[in-house]
């Protein structure tokens, strides 16, 4: 797995390195010691106490075995697993199609109170038509080459659109103005998603901003990122999902949303935004 830039994951890699190599210390051993015990090359250990890989499920039961600690197998595997999924590669994600990856955004969705999002290419799949969805996921399924299965995706996808209508959940929401603008689907299913923006923006459950090109900046333009009731932030880059969950760090999104909401406009200005896209269009 490749370093994260998060520090989060990359700290979170670093501390499983070093209950590992505890185990190592207070069993006595040399690092050669051990992995002769393990039956791997002492390179392997090494990579391993330094955090350049992740042990996997197998690895792990042989290390503490090796070690006398058989009874902590089970812990560390799952935390190193909890670690591989701070930075997951799209490819990784999707190599059976997305709709998965779908669901599970449904499952955290459901779970969410309080979701910050920011975009500043796409609207979250949460306020997607499924025409824009089917264009957006047909693009993404022909970059990565990774298995069709659009039209499941695409119902997974907008399924979620359904916690806008129950209690218990609010969205707060800004786009940048460049949303509005990117041709991502054709004329008319573009047509159709800066509509839905319009149809939604009285819902109880959401407040919608949107950053026009003429504010002046006071935060930079950034990759999407979404917080999760102040626990988690996901942030989306071209190649990853990325899980962001030391508190510092999620503190710093929030801080970042701020001050991007600072620059929004809202209610009849954004609308007023989103009817100029819309009167290109046409």
């Amino acid at each position: 797995m490749t370093v994260s830039p998060s520090s989060s994951a990359h700290a979170a890699r670093e501390a499983l390195a070093v209950r590992l190599t505890h185990l190592r210390k207070d069993a006595g051993l040399t690092g050669k010691e051990l992995s002769a015990r393990c039956g791997w090359h002492p390179a392997k250990t090494t990579r391993i106490q330094k955090g350049a890989v992740l042990p996997s499920d197998a690895d792990i039961p042989t290390w503490c075995s090796a070690c006398g600690a058989d009874d902590q197998a089970d812990d560390l595997i799952a935390t190193a697993r909890a670690v591989d999924s701070m930075y997951m590669e799209w490819r990784r994600l999707h190599r059976n199609g997305m709709r998965q990856v779908q669901e599970d955004w449904y499952a955290l969705h459901e779970q969410t109170r309080h979701c910050r999002v920011y975009v500043s290419d796409l609207p979250p799949g949460f306020l997607q038509t499924p025409a824009f969805a089917t264009a957006l996921i047909e693009q993404i399924t022909r970059f990565q080459g990774t298995p069709d299965d659009v039209a499941e995706a695409v119902a997974a996808r907008v399924a979620r659109s359904r916690f806008l209508y129950e209690g218990g959940h609010v969205y707060v929401v800004l786009l940048e103005e460049s949303v509005l603008r990117y041709r991502t689907a054709d004329p008319d299913a573009m047509c159709g998603q800066l509509r839905h923006l319009l149809a939604v923006m009285p819902l109880a459950s959401i407040s919608l901003g949107i950053i026009p090109f003429t504010a002046q900046r006071t935060v930079w333009p950034l990759e999407a990122f979404y917080v999760h009731d102040d626990t988690m932030a996901v942030v989306e880059t071209l190649t990853a999902e990325i899980k962001v969950t030391q508190p510092r760090e999620v503190a710093d999104y929030a801080k970042a949303f701020a001050g991007l909401a600072s620059m929004a406009v809202y209610g009849d200005a954004a609308r007023a935004l989103i009817q100029a896209a819309i009167d290109a269009l046409e």
